[in-house]
């Protein structure tokens, strides 16, 4: 009677894990989803809870992934609304943002280019910059503050520019 030989899942998850540091973000769910599926296949020797098992393990990833993207993204935008609200028109300063994590960290500059006119809110146009690593770019948005606040807010989706990555 022959026995069926197992792979090695002790020598196969360092090898995944090396494929995934060189493929970023996008496929951290992906590659952990393969792990954890190759890894259970191999100990219950049956391939379909290892599909299983790493079909979800996948899902649960990517879920977090775009929840820690998302947090940061919205830190980023509550601290550039804030760093700004405090500026007169036409007034400039820099601002920075530095996440628990050791990754998405930006600082820049900012300006504020006009107010808008509304009779429920205090908004104005502001021009900013981001430079994350070694990259920088400009861009404008708009923050409101409710009459009488002094917290001011994000006011522009902006799901169409490329500034936000894998998250649109």
């Amino acid at each position: 009677m022959s026995r069926r030989r197992r792979p090695d899942s002790a020598l196969l998850a360092p090898a995944l894990l090396g494929v995934l540091a060189l493929a970023g973000c996008q496929s951290v769910g992906a590659g952990a989803g393969a792990i954890a599926g190759i890894a259970t296949g191999a100990a219950t020797v049956n391939p379909l809870v290892g599909t299983a098992v790493g079909l979800g393990t996948q899902a649960a990833v990517n879920a977090l992934v775009m929840y820690i993207a998302r947090s940061q993204q919205a830190d980023q935008q509550d601290t550039i609304a804030a760093s700004a609200g405090k500026l007169p028109l036409g007034g400039a300063t820099e601002w920075k943002i530095t996440h628990v994590l050791p990754f998405g960290d930006a600082h820049g500059t900012l300006r504020v280019a006009d107010t808008i006119p509304n009779p429920l809110a205090d908004c104005r146009e502001i021009v900013f910059t981001v430079v994350s690593g070694h990259r920088q770019a400009d861009y404008v948005t708009t923050e409101c503050a409710a009459k009488g606040s002094a917290r001011w807010r994000w006011a522009q989706a902006e799901p169409a520019t490329d500034r936000w990555g894998f998250l649109q």
